[in-house]
Order: structure tokens, then C-alpha cells, then sequence
């Protein structure tokens, strides 16, 4: 499922690894749903994409990193279905962890940020 913006403030945070390859929250998201789901479709129904859309999305990562991310099997209502590779989960966990460390290198400065925002609803 994807996940919401951390508490810690960090937004929408893209990795790019060259000028073809980059990823962001909704690309991982997307992974992350393959990975739960087997299925390119229901990720994409999941994240409320047409399966078209994130048939591109598959292709763009696919092609972007020296080895496929998701390996899919053609098939219909009952056959086929999607997995992600070993290096569709290294990619993931690495997207994840650089997401994680970010958010915990800026939540200091983030609290200051709130702290002058101060409390709106005392007519600040």
C-alpha cells in the first residue's frame, strides 16, 4: 500500500541515478504493490492508475537500471501476473532506506520550521 508523507515532513523525494534512470514515491509505490499483489493491474487499480499507465511505468524502470525490476508473465483472468526481481528489490529497499535516512537527517529542522509556523488558530 502506498505510504502517506512520514511526519517528519519529507515530501516527494526522486532519486535520480542518471539522466534515464530515476525513482520517486509513486514508482516505489508501485513496486512495493507489484511486490504485494502479483499483478501489474491490481498495483495499478491500487494506486488508481489505468493498468496502461503502469504498464509504462513497468517498461520505463525496466529499462532504465542494467536488469529488469518486474518480471511479468502474459496471461488472462486466472494465468500470468508480476514479481519484482532480485534487483526490483534491491532497488526498493535501497529507494526506502534513502527515504528513511532523509527524513530522519531533516525531522530537527522540520520541527523548527513547525515552531515558527506557530499555532494559527491563536490569530498568529
Amino acid at each position: 500500500m502506498a505510504r502517506p508523507v512520514p511526519p517528519s515532513g519529507l515530501g516527494h523525494l526522486r532519486i535520480v541515478v542518471d539522466a534515464d534512470a530515476y525513482i520517486g514515491p509513486g514508482r516505489a509505490d508501485l513496486l512495493e504493490l507489484i511486490a504485494q499483489t502479483g499483478s501489474i493491474s491490481a498495483a495499478g487499480k491500487a494506486m488508481g492508475m489505468s493498468y496502461k499507465r503502469a504498464w509504462g511505468l513497468v517498461q520505463a524502470l525496466n529499462g532504465a537500471f542494467d536488469s529488469p525490476l518486474v518480471e511479468a508473465a502474459r496471461g488472462g483472468k486466472d494465468q500470468g501476473g508480476a514479481s519484482l526481481t532480485e534487483t526490483g528489490h534491491d532497488v526498493l529497499r535501497l529507494y526506502r532506506a534513502i527515504e528513511d535516512k532523509t527524513a530522519a537527517a531533516i525531522a530537527e529542522d522540520v520541527a523548527a520550521l513547525r515552531r515558527l509556523k506557530g499555532d494559527r488558530s491563536q490569530g498568529k
